[in-house]
């Protein structure tokens, strides 16, 4: 630490970073445009112009560029300094001479970052006379807007588009007043973080095209902090609601875990929740039509259900803990289901156990970007987990980031960063099946079938570790591979291995672990991180129960009457006769979900679920951290939260009903997270993810809407307005209002959105950290469940590692090797029902290495049938392998497995 004088206020700062860091983290109001926290700096814009003083008899002084001036210790500044002012003025004057007068049709207008600046700058009035120049405006695709006469040419789009997302497809053309930033041509921005664009463009360049549909400004909107559920990672997010209906999904800063940035996926994901595939009233077969009836008849036919026999209940990993739990409270341990088959159930809980018994560290996302040397293993995490791929980008800039510090180079002189690492080799090994979106920035791209990346595996854990088991059978080129990896992973000083669930192995989530734990020997830094599937994955492993396949077994021996599934399309995960037999096996189904899903059609009841934006909840990503999202759309009755349909459920039935006992008595969500805590000692921390619903701030509700000033005069404040209450939500504290409490030290967990004096855009952030970039100064957001296993040294090696090394895959001449190809879009179940994911999502085709393909259409003969599919070449795909496009063209098939491929024949492909 040292010490600034900021206009003769003496400010302690940090000793890495610059003035303007230092200005913003002191409270001072400095206007700046082309730096950005995660970007660093480049001294494009040059509004951040202050004055520096050599010392306290220098009365002069110098202008200097806040942003590419680093602290030094009792420096002498001046932000309000008369020369540093007109400075500033002119070049916010000449930023505007070519930008419209729109800001009252501009979709930026209310939290516009230049809007503020200019505020701050005291530039008011326009003096330029003459004609502008104006640009064509693109077509960038579903996700994003482009108005180009709005730029100020501040370079932060490109900078974070090539240089940290690593997209290829934007960039800045000609020169002076002709700069333009967009495509060579008209196209869709292909980047998996394109639509950060949004929030980094400090102007209304790039806007929201899905939220321009249903445009409102940000103080007519109420927002709630949220959490993303289109995977596992977890990424807080902001969505804002008006009139009932979700309208956008922004970043929440969380600093662990997504910080500053969400993928396309995350934030336009949305659509399902305003879709007309939603449930909105309860539905009773009759006469094979699903008919629409009340709430109290709906009830009165489930305890009709019920008293024919045995219940059974089917959970759901995109459903929150509560929902689960309570379904579990219902039907009783015996008879709960996690919704997912013998294999997904088996790798979720072999992925829970592995980094429970992690030796080292169990990484957060923004540690994996400090990790020098990372291993994949056999996991598309740009794909599966597009977040943490992003991460792993940043983490191939180590080398450059030492070399800087050799070189006395500040880290966040980003220019100068890049160039001293332009020639720098990374430490990013990615093995995996198919090519990657890593793979340009990768070391070394290896393609192999599972089981060889397994196996490779093992022997880079035997070779770090000689009690590892060693690899029978493995080349002379795979073992100088795995003696080059392990190298690179021992001599690192902060090492990280990745694996996951995505080709439904064992075998690689255990060579991952082994490779950990051999590395954990040698520095306590070594970082394991595990893929899961969905949102909530982790805390259904944390809970346990039966397999689907248990659940068939039971039904086609009679022993279930009535089944209730909650939020589970079973579609994707059984078989098309297994589903057909359990429908045919089971009297009674009922469907308790917000979307519908071929189940409804063969559903008694249909029950309408709250979705992730209309109730409160609590999801546990991969690694192991328990979140809460909240409410922000107050959806018409019989809409309700799944937990509450499941007690509404059990109060029906008779009370002396077993396994009921105080699930009936629950109030809020306050006391299910403590009956949960009870059941399942392990999860009882998720009740600390966030303050309960009795939580006030100086004896206040927290506010969700952005406060206005009123027009009403004081002398008739007394006057009734309002013609009815604003709708409340018994199981969070916030009003769902503008009236409440609302600070810069609130929880991090409750920030709705981020707004302070002078400050209406997303660059507010900046007020409630401690350090720009660093922890939230409400604390940290969710709690961490998960602890790796710290080992004593009193045994040389107790960790026990895997030893079901799989043998070498041999081609076989009549048959191939399928394996899932994850898409980004068009994979996940939810994101699928959002227009604009659905216009990114691509035809399902089959991959074939160049090598295989014999036709341009081939048929696949799956559990269900042919399946007919065209053929994509990917040179690189190892022999004997093909990938079909998961829950695309075979919805519920088992991978991996071999299966017949053959040519479509000639009659068929003139038909």
């Amino acid at each position: 630490m040292t010490s600034i004088c900021i206009d003769g206020r003496d400010c302690p700062t940090r000793t890495n970073i610059n003035l303007l860091q230092a200005c913003l983290e002191a409270g001072a109001n400095l206007p700046y445009f082309c730096w950005h926290p995660e970007l660093g700096s480049v001294g494009a814009c040059r509004q951040c112009a202050i004055k520096q003083f050599s010392g306290p008899d220098d009365r002069k002084g110098r202008i200097v560029m806040a942003c590419m001036t680093p602290v030094s210790e009792n420096a002498i500044i001046s932000i309000d300094d008369p020369e540093a002012r007109d400075f500033r003025a002119g070049v916010i004057e000449w930023m505007m001479v070519n930008h419209p007068h729109d800001c009252p049709v501009c979709e930026e207008g209310g939290e516009c970052h230049l809007q503020d600046m200019t505020v701050m700058t005291g530039h008011n009035t326009r003096r330029y006379r003459f004609t502008k120049r104006t640009h064509r405006n693109q077509d960038l695709g579903p996700f994003v807007k482009h108005e180009m006469n709005r730029c100020i040419a501040c370079y932060r789009c490109v900078r974070f588009y090539r240089d940290y997302a690593g997209g290829d497809d934007l960039a800045v053309f000609a020169s002076h007043d002709n700069v333009y930033f967009g495509r060579a041509e008209d196209g869709t921005l292909q980047n998996a973080f394109s639509g950060n664009l949004v929030e980094i463009c400090p102007t209304g360049v790039f806007t929201d095209k899905p939220f321009s549909t249903v445009y409102s400004r940000k103080w007519d909107m109420r927002g709630a902090p949220s959490v993303c559920v289109h995977c596992a990672v977890g990424c807080n997010t902001i969505v804002n609601a008006r009139e009932e209906t979700l309208r956008r999904v922004l970043n929440r800063y969380n600093t662990d875990i997504n910080r500053y940035l969400l993928c396309d996926r995350g934030r336009f994901g949305h659509g399902f929740v305003n879709a007309p595939t939603r449930i909105r009233t309860p539905l009773r077969a009759l006469d094979g039509q699903q008919v629409p009836v009340p709430m109290m008849d709906a009830l009165t036919s489930f305890s009709r259900m019920v008293a024919k026999g045995q219940v059974m209940g089917i959970a759901s990993s995109r459903a929150a803990l509560e929902t689960c739990f309570s379904l579990h409270a219902l039907v009783g341990p015996q008879n709960f289901s996690t919704g997912q088959t013998r294999q997904e159930q088996e790798c979720t809980e072999l992925a829970y156990t592995l980094l429970t018994r992690h030796p080292g560290t169990l990484p957060t996302l923004h540690e994996m970007e400090s990790a020098d040397a990372v291993l994949v293993l056999g996991e598309d995490v740009c794909a599966t987990a597009p977040r943490l791929g992003l991460s792993l980008r940043q983490s191939v800039r180590q080398t450059s980031f030492h070399m800087a510090d050799a070189a006395k180079v500040p880290r966040w002189m980003d220019a100068a960063v890049r160039t001293l690492g332009s020639e720098c080799l990374s430490a990013l090994y990615v093995l995996t099946p198919a090519p990657t979106s890593l793979d340009d920035v990768a070391a070394e791209a290896i393609r192999a079938t599972p089981d060889d990346i397994a196996r490779l595996g093992f022997a880079i854990a035997h070779k770090i570790d000689p009690c590892a088991p060693a690899v029978p059978d493995l080349s002379q080129d795979d073992t100088q591979l795995a003696t080059r990896i392990a190298h690179t992973l021992v001599t690192a000083q902060k090492p990280l291995v990745v694996s996951g669930m995505q080709y439904g192995s064992f075998a690689l989530m255990q060579a991952a672990a082994s490779i950990a734990a051999a590395l954990a020997h040698a520095t306590s830094e070594a970082g394991l991180s595990l893929v899961m599937p969905d949102c909530n994955s982790m805390g259904l492993a944390m809970m346990g129960g039966l397999s689907l396949e248990t659940v068939l077994e039971q039904a086609r021996a009679g022993r279930i009457s009535t089944l209730i599934i909650a939020e589970n399309d079973l579609t994707r995960h059984l078989s098309p006769s297994d589903v057909a037999a359990l429908v045919a096996s089971v009297p009674d189904i009922v469907v308790i979900d917000h979307t519908v899903t071929p189940l409804c059609q063969h559903a008694s009841l249909v029950l309408p679920v709250a979705a992730f934006s209309e109730c409160n909840g609590t999801l546990v990503n991969q690694e192991g951290r328990a979140q809460r999202f909240f409410q922000a759309v107050f959806p018409p009755a019989p809409i309700q939260a799944g937990w509450r349909w499941i007690q509404a459920l059990a109060r029906s039935l008779d009370p002396s009903t077993p396994h009921i006992t105080g699930l009936t008595d629950w109030l809020d969500l306050d006391d299910v997270l403590a009956a949960l805590g009870e059941a399942f000692p392990h999860l009882a921390s998720a009740a600390k993810a966030a303050p309960g619903a009795d939580y006030r701030m100086d004896g206040q509700k927290l506010r969700s809407q952005t406060y206005r000033a009123s027009g009403r005069t004081v002398i008739r404040s007394f006057i009734s307005v309002r013609d009815q209450s604003p709708p409340a939500s018994p199981d969070t504290p916030f009003s769902s209002s503008m009236e409440g409490a609302y600070g810069q030290d609130m929880p991090s967990t409750l920030v709705p959105g981020y707004q302070v004096p002078a400050w209406n855009s997303a660059q507010a952030l900046n007020r409630f950290q401690f350090e720009i970039g660093g922890p939230m100064r409400g604390g940290p957001s969710g709690i961490r469940l998960l602890s790796p296993a710290k080992h004593q040294d009193t045994a040389p090696h107790p960790y026990a590692y895997g030893a079901d090394i799989p043998a070498p895959y041999v081609p076989q001449p009549d048959a191939v090797l399928v394996l899932p190809d994850i898409r980004l879009f068009g994979s996940e179940e939810l994101s699928m029902f959002s227009p604009p994911i659905m216009a990114r999502a691509s035809a399902p085709t089959l991959g074939l290495p160049s090598s295989a393909m014999t036709s341009n259409r081939m048929v696949l003969h799956l559990e269900d049938g042919p399946h007919i599919l065209p053929v994509e070449p990917l040179p690189d795909l190892p022999t004997g392998i093909a990938l079909c496009a998961a829950h695309m063209a075979a919805r519920a098939f088992r991978f991996p497995r071999m299966v017949r491929l053959e040519d479509l024949p000639d009659a068929r492909e003139r038909s």
